[in-house]
């Protein structure tokens, strides 16, 4: 089953739903991607046409968000939960047995993540990882396929990891890459994510907004995403 919002499609999916559907895909051993929009996102999908496609490309696409929740219900097509994409990515490494390469962040933190994947996983190898900092897709790819990786986490930020997972797929030998924002910085422990009450509440959002001022501006969309939502609710029921 899926859900569409504003445009962009969803799969209704629970997080070990997401993570058993990540398995299947990566048994597949071909190359597929993972995209985690968030209402920011899908915000961005109605400005930037390569974007859109981007996502609407993906193998698999995670409702990242208490928005997303929000508005697929509101249209009528609900998704059973939240999937952030952290939530996500700790149930799929609890049950993948394989080589992981770590894809973005600033110098050092994707080494410090590996750090941290292998304490905590250990049947998990991380084969190789690699900032953010970089412009030439070519050598990237190289170093992805040279490593034998089956999974590649790609967190670098939206649109760069939507654009960069859609251009290289079939360029990296059949692997699976997911597009995961800052949950390296997170693993890393450069960032802290909200506490368990905070994510209870829903307001997730709120304790990162508090933390990083900066993202204000980012999220000013959130207003006219509430209002498009509500408009289309409209337009469903007729009523213009």
């Amino acid at each position: 089953m899926s859900a569409s919002v504003l445009g962009v499609r969803f799969d209704a999916l629970t997080v070990d739903q997401a993570a058993d559907r990540a398995l299947a895909l990566l048994a597949a051993k071909k190359d597929a991607y993972i995209c985690t929009p968030n209402p920011e996102i899908v915000w961005r999908c109605r400005k930037n046409e390569a974007l859109a496609d981007a996502v609407a490309g993906a193998d698999m696409t995670l409702a990242d968000g208490v928005g997303i929740v929000w508005a697929a219900r509101t249209l009528g097509c609900p998704v059973p939960e939240r999937v952030s994409g952290y939530d996500f990515l700790l149930a799929l490494l609890a049950r993948f047995k394989g080589r992981v390469f770590l894809l973005g962040g600033e110098p050092g933190v994707a080494a410090e993540a590996a750090e941290a994947i292998v304490r905590q996983f250990p049947d998990v190898t991380v084969c190789g990882c690699l900032d953010g900092y970089f412009t030439d897709d070519g050598p990237v790819a190289e170093a992805i396929r040279a490593s034998g990786a089956e999974l590649v986490l790609a967190c670098l930020g939206s649109p760069k990891q939507e654009l960069w997972m859609a251009r290289n797929r079939g360029a990296l030998g059949g692997c699976l890459m997911a597009g995961l924002g800052g949950c390296l910085d997170v693993l890393s422990g450069r960032k802290r994510r909200a506490p368990e009450r905070w994510i209870r509440l829903k307001l997730e959002w709120l304790y990162r907004l508090l933390h990083e001022p900066a993202r204000l501006g980012r999220q000013l969309c959130l207003p006219l995403f509430v209002l498009a939502v509500l408009g289309e609710k409209i337009k469903k029921a007729g009523l213009i």
